[in-house]
């Protein structure tokens, strides 16, 4: 019994973080919410709207740090930020989307925006091709 209040637990806190997640990617695009606001709500939600980590998985406990402290710090950061009367309708307006069906069109927009900002990294790092 313990066990499954536990899991019931887990699964309701991931719920309210993708709530949270979406929440703030439409804050990022709310014209209401003060622009440094704004920035670290679109930073925190594509990263942790990202198939692509910081520190990878593979990497034994460390890999996994990042998805369970540092999404996490990042979201109560940003949700901090947002004005609390923003931020009810911004999760209202979440739970609403979240029901919705997937949108490929975003995995692709967050996969290639990833690829050109990796691409420009390696452009800035190496220079040009000669």
């Amino acid at each position: 019994m313990k066990q499954n209040a536990t899991v019931l637990r887990l699964r309701d806190w991931a719920r309210l973080i993708k709530r949270d997640v979406v929440a703030l990617y439409i804050a990022a695009r709310d014209p209401r919410v003060p622009w440094l606001v704004k920035t670290v709500a679109a930073l925190v939600a594509a990263y942790a709207l990202s198939p692509i980590d910081l520190i990878p998985d593979f990497i034994p406990v460390i890999g996994y740090l990042d998805d369970v402290i540092l999404v996490p710090l990042g979201i109560l950061l940003a949700v901090r930020l947002v004005p609390k009367n923003l931020m009810v309708e911004f999760r209202i307006e979440a739970d609403l989307r979240v029901a919705k069906p997937i949108s490929r069109f975003g995995a692709i927009s967050v996969i290639a925006i990833w690829l050109a900002a990796a691409a420009l990294a390696a452009w800035w790092i190496l220079g040009p091709p000669v």
